[in-house]
């Protein structure tokens, strides 16, 4: 089983933003000598608990403090942007730092004042056509529009490499939309733990092959999950604590306020909170895949097991830095990943 991990950049109490995103370029040398396939990078707007908003430009900067480590997105929101523009910058990194670039494409609302601030014209509300987008940022990337298309006059001048295309989802349009071009696909399993093993399902059912560059002649399929490990199963819990807090509180419908510790956590929570366990055969994970390396390892092998899997994307926007460190060692230690 290969491991990846998507970081959001997850502000620590008493650190500043310029200290989380130092933390992500540590992450990332870290995770590269443990043996990490790949780090990507995410996309949040108008957040006091994560930093990453601009995954290219943490790309850029992890890319050039790592060697072999492949970095992406996860993932740039296609909805707000230009696909011809996405396209450039991603084909410049590449250029930069050719067969080491990932370029995740999703869709989300960032909110309807962030949503509103990222159009240009603000004459009207804006609703993106994704089926559309999707298929521009391919024709761009392969250069591919009909002759008489009036883009086919522009050509994406670029190496001969490619960056990887990925859709990443978490809703039956991502699955059918990857399907239908033959492209890669992640599935968002931290947001949609019940719709996980129906969607990779449908992806492979319905998968057709592309003979073009940004495509693949077979399903190629990962799974992102929340994943914490510790040496202990209450060190793990303990170290969940933030983000239940946050789960929580969005609950409430309140938002946009930084995490706490881990202890301030368990204290607001009235005690370590408690986790289910994977289901085997059940192809859904749980929300968070929580406990010490055995059941961390177990849970995360039986998962792969079930969906096909040879690759799980983790994420777990801990408050505790040198907890985090620890986990992704002994994440590579259960699974043997150098």
């Amino acid at each position: 089983m290969k491991l990846s991990l998507v970081d959001l950049s997850t502000v620590i109490p008493g650190q500043t933003r310029h200290q989380t995103l130092m933390n992500s370029i540590e992450v990332a040398q870290y995770i590269e000598k443990l043996g990490f396939e790949r780090i990507w990078l995410a996309e949040h707007h108008g957040s006091a608990s994560i930093a990453g908003r601009a995954p290219e430009i943490l790309i850029a900067a992890i890319a050039a403090k790592t060697s072999t480590i492949r970095v992406g997105s996860g993932s740039v929101l296609l909805n707000h942007y230009s696909p011809f523009k996405v396209v450039e910058t991603f084909c410049t990194l590449n250029e930069l730092y050719p067969n080491r670039i990932d370029m995740g494409i999703g869709r989300a609302t960032t909110g309807p004042v962030t949503d509103f601030a990222l159009q240009q014209d603000r004459s009207k509300q804006f609703r993106s056509d994704s089926n559309q987008q999707i298929l521009e940022l391919t024709a761009w990337l392969d250069n591919s529009f009909p002759e008489d298309h009036p883009f086919a006059e522009t050509r994406i001048h670029t190496i001969d490499s490619l960056p990887e295309l990925y859709l990443l989802g978490s809703s039956p349009w991502s699955a059918s939309a990857a399907s239908q071009l033959g492209l890669r696909y992640v599935f968002a399993g931290f947001i949609n733990q019940k719709g996980t093993s129906e969607n990779i399902n449908k992806y492979r059912s319905e998968f057709k092959p592309s003979g073009t560059p940004s495509g693949v002649e077979t399903p190629d399929v990962k799974l992102s999950v929340h994943v914490v490990c510790a040496d202990t199963e209450e060190e793990a819990l303990r170290q969940t604590a933030p983000i239940r807090v946050m789960y929580r509180n969005l609950a409430k419908g309140v938002i946009d306020i930084p995490l706490p510790t881990p202890d301030d956590a368990v204290k607001e929570l009235g005690g370590l909170p408690t986790t289910g366990e994977y289901v085997a055969g059940s192809g859904n994970p749980p929300r968070f895949i929580v406990g010490n390396v055995e059941q961390v390892h177990q849970q995360l092998t039986q998962l792969g097991k079930d969906l096909s899997l040879d690759e799980i994307i983790i994420q777990d926007m801990m408050t505790d830095h040198e907890a985090r460190l620890r986990s992704y060692e002994l994440l590579s230690e259960a699974f043997e990943l150098k």
